[in-house]
């Protein structure tokens, strides 16, 4: 199984000077990107988990996080 995570695409270097409804947007997008993430880290398998020093109960918690709690590093 190959399995793709990407980091997001979006850093607080990246985001919209403008206007609110820019950061509104960057912000949820961001949210989105760790969504993403999140729910494809929660479909690898045990080996795959094994390979990045996760467990099962770690991928499953981490899957369940709300989408605005993302890394301090994305933050705007």
């Amino acid at each position: 199984m190959f399995a793709s995570l990407h980091t997001a695409s979006l850093t607080l270097r990246s985001m919209p000077k403008g206007g609110t409804l820019a950061r509104i947007a960057a912000t949820l997008q961001l949210g989105l990107i760790a969504r993403r993430q999140r729910a494809h880290l929660g479909r690898l398998d045990d080996h795959a988990l094994a390979d990045i020093g996760l467990t099962r109960a770690d991928a499953l918690a981490e899957a369940a996080r709300p989408v605005w709690d993302v890394p301090a590093s994305w933050r705007c």
